[in-house]
């Protein structure tokens, strides 16, 4: 499976061309984006969204998107991961991880779980 990411909407589109000028065959949309969840997306429905359409979350919602995917697989539902940017971490180390882990991830590898970036 090609790894898709889903970029929160509060996450610059910046992040996106900077992942495409690098690897352009991967797959990163925006909430907002046409076919994405619109802006204002609530996160359940975002969560859902990504299951649906097999897209990794890409977020900085530290604060409440931990207890929405505990209650998204409570519900026996399923998330192909979600990916919470780390305080601290630049941009360019952002990329260079969502890169990484797109080049060098295995199927299914994040389902189910939070990781809280840096992964290493």
């Amino acid at each position: 499976m090609t790894v898709r990411y889903l970029l929160d909407e509060h996450i610059s589109p910046s992040y996106r061309t900077q992942i495409l000028r690098c690897a352009p065959e991967l797959i990163v949309w925006i909430i907002g984006d046409p076919n994405a969840p619109p802006k204002g997306t609530s996160d359940p429905e975002i969560l859902c969204w990504c299951e649906e359409h097999e897209f990794i979350l890409v977020t900085n919602n530290r604060r409440t998107m931990p207890g929405h995917l505990a209650e998204h697989l409570a519900s026996g539902r399923h998330i192909p991961g979600i990916f919470l940017i780390g305080e601290n971490m630049g941009m360019g180390a952002i990329i260079d991880e969502l890169l990484l882990i797109a080049e060098a991830s295995l199927d299914n590898e994040y389902r189910d779980q939070i990781n809280f970036m840096p992964l290493l």
